[in-house]
């Protein structure tokens, strides 16, 4: 095997028409040339996975084909291959005049019961929180029904947007029950809901979830960042304590060119 360093420039939150130069960073990838895997897929494996790892931000610049297939003594198809495939996936994108740019990264969350701030912040995305409401409501039938609570009963609203390098990935809103906890706005901007149940007292043990998927309307896509009409995933959980209580009822929405939900499927015997 052999190990080559590749200098990608980079530092960029949005591209402009002149870019100026910034500080480099330094990415290793390591090319085996006798593994019967293509040299353009190593490559491009290794790409996404200093994207989604953040050692490569978003707005970074690429090299261009010619400078990396000769750092990398790969040829220059073989580089144009796994970059565009990148490009497919929407991690990258060329812009003329600027070059091949670092869009973002696909977050890929394993379907536990874990919040998303941990599950952002354990995949080095930089989690940040612009609370959208935090107040009391009378709960509807369908969140009476989630909670166990009767209907008119109040319910904590919590409808929070969630950044990872400041773009938008997805609007959460929670209900919990009365009397349970009562977080401030600021301490919903610093941390995660779940932690601040747990540091609480609650012992988290349990959920029911649902996920599938819809389009924006005009004002959810203003929101996150997308064009009315675009791809949505949708997940609806509600969670229980190690008493077999509700203690959280959940509707969220997720951008789902950002974001995808992992499954582990294990073969009955």
């Amino acid at each position: 095997m052999s190990e080559v360093p590749v200098t990608l420039a980079g530092g960029y939150s949005r591209p402009v028409p002149t870019p100026e130069p910034a500080e480099s960073a330094v990415v290793d990838f390591t090319v085996d040339r006798s593994s019967p895997v293509p040299l353009y897929y190593q490559l491009a494996q290794q790409l996404e996975s200093a994207i989604e790892h953040g050692r490569l931000a978003p707005g970074s610049l690429l090299g261009n084909e010619i400078e990396l297939a000769g750092r990398l003594g790969l040829s220059r198809p073989t580089v144009r291959q796994a970059i565009q495939s990148l490009v497919d996936k929407g991690l990258l994108v060329r812009r003329r005049g600027i070059g091949t740019q670092v869009v973002h990264s696909q977050v890929k969350r394993p379907l536990e019961l874990s919040s998303l701030y941990d599950d952002l912040q354990a995949a080095g995305q930089s989690p940040a929180t612009r609370v959208l409401r935090n107040e009391t409501e009378p709960a509807s039938a369908e969140v009476a029904g989630a909670l166990g609570i009767a209907e008119g009963s109040d319910v904590r609203v919590i409808e929070r947007l969630r950044l990872t390098h400041g773009e938008p990935m997805a609007r959460l809103c929670n209900y919990l029950p009365p009397g349970l906890v009562d977080p401030g706005t600021a301490q919903l901007e610093a941390t995660g809901l779940y932690r601040l149940m747990r540091g609480a007292g609650i012992t988290l043990h349990s959920a029911r979830q649902a996920v599938g998927a819809r389009t924006a309307t005009a004002d959810e896509g203003e929101q996150l960042g997308e064009p009315e009409g675009a791809a949505l995933l949708t997940m609806q959980r509600t969670t229980y304590d190690d008493t077999g209580r509700a203690v959280e009822y959940g509707t969220h929405i997720y951008r789902a060119s950002r974001y995808a939900f992992e499954f582990q499927l294990l073969v009955r015997p």
